[in-house]
């Protein structure tokens, strides 16, 4: 059951009890060549409602330097203070939740957010926990704003005890193109007392012909936020990047764009591995990138990256075993995108280049949609990867990771429409499908009826194993007071 009451006109607050959300579509498969976890967004509509509030140094580019390289180099990644799927779910599995309250508004010149949710106990190690999240921002000047956030989640899966993290950023805008944004983070976890805080700084001039941007960021090896998503940590990464982008006097072409970039990211972790690796350069990342903008808003670009990775450890990237070492990357790709005005859009792009101790050829076709009818939309996605390490005898030296998805959208009238998602990943062997309807039968008041099926492929009758199936039927019904 969902509540939503307005206590004042700027102010709302909203409560839930046994939270279900049977009917959300199921995550997009992606496929990880990295080293690091993969970000997943929020897709369940409690938590996507209002969320803007509590985004924190939302000014700040998550990306690095350079194009970033297999290791995941040029991906130092800001991390992420509030990340909602840290709720309700666990590795991706659905955790009961029993209940909670969000209130998002403005109080005067304040923007607020508070946010409070129970879970439940669920099987072993999911012990029932509340995650707490309070946001305070206030604009000031003309487009500037400075805030403070702070979280704590009262059981760690981590460590014993509760975890907390609090930060403050500011974004200030100067003259038309000139910005300024940074942050200061710090955590607390009981057993990790080394280095648990998080900074960024990043200036950046944003003009129609010139660009840049100066930034640099630094993740401590105990900065733990449990209810946020940290890519990496024990770095600091500096970058600079610069954009040069005039309008020629051409019929066809509406801009072109010159940038490049170079980032470095050293390892300050001197307590987990060998002290002698802190302060050593663990990553730098190149990029050159030649982009055309033609005026039926079609895209053409072309980029060379340059990445350098040095791995401290053994790692296991794709089921892959990359030894300790030195690596460099080069990399070219070229893409061409389809604007979103024809009946048919999407980008097209080729990568080849060198991945650790061999080479890889990447072809992949994302963000399409052909418009079949006013009503019926689909929307494929294909990425391809060949990769090739003459030195892993465990693939006799080639592997593929490719992932297929297919969405259909038809609406068969203004309250009543039906979708199906389905997906194939060779990297987890499996193969997906989701169906869902949805019938809006009276103003806010709807009815659901999900499908949705999981198999395994890696049998070899290839479509014998099921591994999960799901019929929800489910309805909403709105009741004003």
């Amino acid at each position: 059951m969902d509540v939503k009451y307005g206590i004042t006109e700027n102010l709302t607050a909203d409560f839930t009890f046994n939270t279900d959300f049977a009917q959300v579509e199921v995550d997009e498969q992606q496929v990880n060549l990295t080293r690091f976890s993969l970000f997943f967004p929020e897709k369940r509509e409690f938590f996507l409602e209002g969320r803007g509030i509590f985004g924190f140094a939302q000014g700040v580019s998550g990306g690095g330097g350079g194009g970033g390289g297999p290791g995941g180099g040029g991906g130092g990644g800001t991390p992420t203070l509030f990340y909602s799927r840290q709720i309700g779910l666990q590795d991706g599995a659905p955790v009961p939740i029993l209940g909670g309250g969000r209130i998002t508004g403005k109080v005067g010149s304040f923007d607020i957010g508070a946010l409070n949710i129970q879970t439940d106990d669920h099987g072993p190690g999911i012990e029932s926990t509340n995650f707490s999240v309070l946001r305070l921002r206030r604009d000031i000047l003309t487009r500037s704003s400075i805030g403070v956030i702070f979280e704590n989640r009262s059981i760690s899966t981590v460590a014993e005890g509760s975890n907390q993290a609090y930060g403050v950023d500011a974004s200030f805008a100067f003259f038309e193109n000139l910005n300024f944004v940074t942050y200061y983070s710090k955590t607390r976890t009981r057993g990790l007392n080394g280095n648990d805080e998080s900074y960024r700084a990043s200036f950046g001039y944003g003009g129609d012909t010139w660009g840049g941007q100066a930034r640099h960021l630094l993740v401590g090896d105990d900065f733990n936020p449990e209810i946020g998503f940290v890519r990496r940590k024990g770095f600091r990464q500096s970058s600079v990047s610069g954009r040069f982008s005039p309008r020629p006097s051409i019929d066809w072409i509406r801009r072109l764009t010159f940038d490049v970039s170079v980032g470095y990211l050293e390892r300050v972790d001197a307590r987990i591995l060998p002290w002698e690796n802190a302060g050593s350069l663990e990553s730098r990342d190149g990029r050159g990138r030649f982009q055309a903008e033609f005026e039926n808003s079609d895209n053409f670009s072309a980029t060379f990256n340059d990445s350098y990775e040095n791995l401290l450890e053994d790692e296991r990237i794709s089921g892959a075993n990359i030894p300790a070492g030195k690596y460099e990357f080069r990399d070219v790709q070229v893409g061409y995108t389809f604007g979103p005005q024809r009946p048919y859009s999407g980008r097209l792009s080729v990568l080849k280049g060198d991945y650790f101790t061999g080479d890889r050829t990447s072809i992949g076709f994302s963000r399409a949609r052909i418009e079949i009818l006013p009503q019926l939309s689909f929307e494929p996605s294909i990425q391809f990867n060949w990769i090739n390490l003459p030195d892993q005898q465990t693939f006799d030296g080639e592997f593929n990771q490719h992932v297929a998805r297919a969405r259909l959208n038809y609406s068969l009238s203004p309250r009543m429409y039906v979708s199906g998602l389905v997906q194939y990943n060779s990297g987890s062997d499996s193969f997906s499908s989701n169906f869902r309807l949805r019938w809006e039968w009276a103003p806010g008041s709807e009815i659901f009826i999900v499908y949705t099926e999981d198999r395994n492929t890696e049998v070899l009758d290839r479509w014998s194993e099921l591994s999960n199936r799901g019929l929800v039927i489910k309805e909403n019904r709105l009741l004003r007071l």
